[in-house]
């Protein structure tokens, strides 16, 4: 048997091709072994038909046994021969060939491709780290806004509860009122202004 792992064959097959040579040898040397005992079934029956016959049972068996290892180192030889035409012609992949797995191992990289692709892992990386940052920026801008809605809900409902009570007191509608106040406060701010201006004017006279 060949001591050749042959594990480029076995990743292809399926299996080691010594190991598949190993079991035809043994189909073939049970076969021969069957056929010899058949045989010597067949010339016993033969010679209980034979009357006075001096060959017995034990002779025959030692010619049975004698011409089996005669024919076991002609099957050895023949298989022997057999099992290097196999794994050198049959079971064997070519140095030259590559299995599909291995494809990429045909084109080696040179250095140049090697700092290109570290190049584009660098800015792949970049790029994370960037939309990483606008991310959070965005995650951050979106807690303020929850937060200035929480604050604009809470001050439409002041207003509603201030719309309420001047309903309670005879105010038909607050927001109305409310800008009548703003109006009247902006009128009563620019009576001053003048009052003001005009105690000036009358002082510097």
């Amino acid at each position: 048997m060949s001591v050749n792992p042959m594990t480029y064959e076995a990743q292809f097959f399926g299996f080691m091709p010594q190991t598949c040579m190993l079991r035809i040898y043994t189909t073939f040397q049970d076969y021969l072994f069957e056929v010899m005992q058949a045989i010597e079934q067949v010339i016993l029956k033969k010679l209980d038909g034979i009357p006075h016959c001096d060959i017995s049972p034990v002779q025959i068996r030692k010619c049975t046994e004698k011409f089996l290892c005669f024919m076991k180192g002609h099957f050895d030889n023949l298989f022997s021969k057999m099992e290097q035409l196999f794994l050198h012609l049959i079971l064997c992949i070519p140095s030259s060939i590559l299995l599909p797995e291995d494809k990429c191992k045909e084109t080696p990289y040179s250095e140049e491709d090697f700092q290109q692709l570290q190049k584009e892992i660098e800015q792949l990386q970049e790029k994370y780290k960037t939309e990483l940052c606008t991310k959070q920026a965005l995650l951050a801008e979106l807690e303020e806004q929850k937060i200035v809605q929480a604050k604009l809900k809470q001050t439409l409902t002041s207003f509603d509860e201030l719309q309420n009570v001047g309903r309670d007191h005879g105010t038909s509608d607050f927001r109305e009122s409310l800008v009548s106040m703003v109006q009247n406060s902006r009128k009563l701010q620019n009576i001053r202004d003048s009052v003001e201006k005009e105690s000036k004017r009358l002082k510097i006279s």
